[in-house]
């Protein structure tokens, strides 16, 4: 065995091990105190203590093992205080096995549910690589990092998208935010990043890419949504192309937060957007408007869904993103992910009430840059 696995952590059958010794140190002192103790005292019934906390670190074999450890020292014990035939101890050997067989049966449903929310996880894990492919660290001139939180209990994945390309000589990204949550969202989130994986290397003005996502989203809508729910699916996105040598950056936006522009210095922007209703609102002025501004090398741009920004906190007061990144504009994309993460979940206590996405994307001189021609995803103020 090598050495860095000998100094490795404890495996689980190890900690078993150490557990399972209370409840039959538990059987042993209460069985030698009880058998020498006068007949008035019985400490037999406590007993059922050592088979009730035993489902709580074990499985249903041992214990099992356990109460049938317990009903061999209550029966012991009845034979040193005059017999098992007594009322007394026939009842309470009888409580005890009632007792055992129940925590065996619970135990073996909990082991049961552990087994389907392990598959289940592991199903989300693989929709989500499915869905959101992983974002390279590095694409064009760009440095990436990103972050997803969902707010769903034992969810890899909800509603929030986000995506990146390769196209001629630029990076194309989008984020998003569908709304609602579950396996609709989910769905509504799969159609998106696909329009946008087939449509975002041709070259089309960010406008009419927009108007291609809209037209996804509204079939999709037609064809799925009972008629009382009309009107109530839509989704906001934001779309940024970033050229590989022109730091003038364009993005159109559907409905969906401004970027926060991050320079060396603690300096936030928030560039000037004017954006259009959500995808599938259905509007006589939804054109879309084509935004522009600089982003020069050094800068990180920071793009992010709603759930960011609305996360409250104990007092009910959101979350003030722009001000808190403010304190990691030098910071790289990765530990800026970081800091974000732990101040986020620190600031609406652990647990978010809709799903949060964020990308970093840090701007590298054009001669650091390497090409990755795939697609990739997984959804002014000055300060300082």
């Amino acid at each position: 065995m090598t050495p860095w696995l000998r100094a490795g952590p404890r495996q689980p059958w190890q900690s078993v091990h150490a557990l399972l010794l209370l409840p039959v140190a538990l059987i042993v002192v209460i069985t030698v105190v009880d058998m020498q103790a006068p007949t008035s005292v019985h400490l037999g019934p406590a007993l059922v203590i050592a088979p009730a906390i035993t489902p709580s670190f074990a499985g249903p074999r041992t214990t099992a093992a356990v109460g049938g450890l317990a009903l061999a020292a209550q029966t012991l014990i009845g034979f040193t205080h005059g017999g098992i035939g007594t009322m007394n101890h026939i009842v309470q050997i009888i409580t005890l096995a009632v007792l055992t067989v129940t925590l065996v049966v619970y135990s073996a449903l909990r082991e049961r549910r552990q087994a389907q929310l392990a598959q289940v996880r592991t199903v989300a894990e693989a929709a989500q690589h499915v869905l959101m492919w992983p974002l390279p660290e590095q694409i064009g001139p760009l440095r990436i990092a990103s972050l997803y939180l969902a707010a769903e209990d034992e969810a890899q994945i909800g509603g929030d998208l986000y995506a990146a390309t390769r196209c001629d000589g630029a990076v194309r990204v989008l984020i998003g935010d569908v709304r609602g949550k579950g396996l609709p969202a989910i769905g509504e989130a799969a159609l998106l990043l696909g329009a946008f994986r087939e449509s975002a290397h041709r070259h089309i003005p960010l406008e009419e890419l927009a108007d291609l996502l809209e037209q996804s989203v509204t079939r999709y809508a037609a064809d799925l949504d009972p008629p009382e729910e009309a009107g109530e699916r839509f989704a906001t996105a934001l779309l940024v192309e970033i050229p590989d040598r022109d730091p003038v950056t364009r993005m159109t936006s559907c409905g969906h937060p401004p970027p926060l522009l991050l320079s060396p210095g603690h300096a936030v922007t928030v560039p000037s957007l004017h954006p259009s209703p959500p995808l599938g609102v259905h509007s006589c002025n939804s054109e879309h408007t084509l935004d522009v501004f600089s982003f020069e090398p050094g800068d990180t741009l920071l793009l992010y869904t709603d759930g960011v920004v609305e996360a409250r906190d104990a007092r009910g007061r959101f979350y003030p993103l722009t001000e808190r990144a403010a304190l990691w504009t030098d910071d790289a994309p990765e530990a800026l992910m970081h800091h974000v993460r732990r101040d986020l979940l620190a600031h609406a206590g652990g647990r978010l009430d809709d799903d949060a996405a964020l990308i970093a994307l840090h701007r590298t001189t054009v001669d650091r840059r390497r090409h990755h021609g795939r697609v990739a995803g997984a959804n002014g103020f000055r300060h300082g």
